[in-house]
């Protein structure tokens, strides 16, 4: 899978439709869907409603779930699968969320268009109101996974070492001022993890004619060498539920970064474990 191409204008998906089998995954909500989307999208909001733990158990659990909805909508292994939300910075990087599991599964050919249905509707491409019937399909679910999902206990070993751990939230969750986007007590413990770095994911976005779109390589590489961040480090990233990471995995990987990981379960498992160690505060390692 060629992780430097993963973003695809909206111009550029129409000619892909018209090349090749795809197969389009709309990530917003039912209501959004029903007011018009790209034609033939198939909507699977549970692309970013998913909550999941980073055990075994929960992660099988991740992979059956998303191995069913995806075969579901038509994945078979032969499309090309292009996910897209509203706007890239307007729906906590969900969108992203589906290229991350299904590059976790070890499919190969997955986009994300660039700009979202937003970017579509500027180009002014035409819409549709009448929602997909897909045929069913095989997901292919016997392929090799990609080493990029990792458990709290790898984070846990890895605070004080050379690892960086990136913590992509809103400044109100860094700080501890709120516990995540769902509400300011919504998991139990406000903080982070100790010893992460933070870059607020929005800023690996910039705006344009079409909406936010991701920087390019190198201004990606600015904001992370802002906090002493090379391109050979080993990357672990987490936000609160693995949908605002995935958004800046797919930045990272286009921008070159390899050794990039997601810590998937993030603070909404790590909070909710007294066991693992938490700092507050701005006196850290906040940009």
């Amino acid at each position: 899978m060629n992780l430097h191409n993963i973003l695809i204008t909206p111009e550029s998906l129409q000619q892909l439709q018209a090349a090749a089998p795809v197969v389009l995954i709309d990530t917003r909500n039912a209501e959004s869907y029903a007011a018009g989307h790209i034609p033939g999208a198939v909507n699977l909001h549970e692309v970013f409603t998913f909550l999941a733990t980073s055990t075994a158990e929960g992660l099988r659990e991740l992979r059956d779930t998303f191995v069913a909805a995806l075969g579901a909508a038509g994945i078979s292994g032969s499309e090309t699968v292009v996910f897209y939300e509203d706007s890239l910075n307007g729906g906590y990087g969900q969108s992203c969320r589906g290229f991350f599991l299904l590059h976790w599964l070890g499919y190969a050919d997955v986009k994300v268009l660039n700009g979202g249905y937003s970017a579509w509707t500027a180009a002014g491409l035409p819409v549709s109101v009448e929602a997909a019937t897909p045929a069913p399909a095989r997901f292919p679910a016997d392929l090799p996974a990609n080493d990029v999902m990792v458990d709290a206990d790898y984070v846990l070993a890895a605070l004080g070492s050379d690892t960086v751990l990136l913590d992509v939230r809103d400044v109100v969750e860094w700080i501890g001022e709120s516990s995540s986007p769902y509400g300011v007590d919504f998991a139990p413990r406000k903080g982070r993890i100790p010893g992460a770095r933070w870059i607020e994911w929005y800023r690996f976005m910039k705006p344009s004619a079409q909406g936010p779109v991701m920087k390019t390589p190198t201004e990606v590489k600015a904001e992370c060498d802002s906090v002493g961040i090379g391109c050979d480090d080993e990357i672990i990233l987490y936000c609160f539920k693995g949908a605002r990471a995935a958004n800046t995995f797919l930045a990272l990987k286009q921008a070159g970064y390899e050794n990039v990981k997601m810590y998937f379960g993030s603070w909404n498992e790590w909070s909710r474990n007294p066991n693992l160690p938490i700092e507050t505060g701005t006196e850290e390692k906040a940009a």
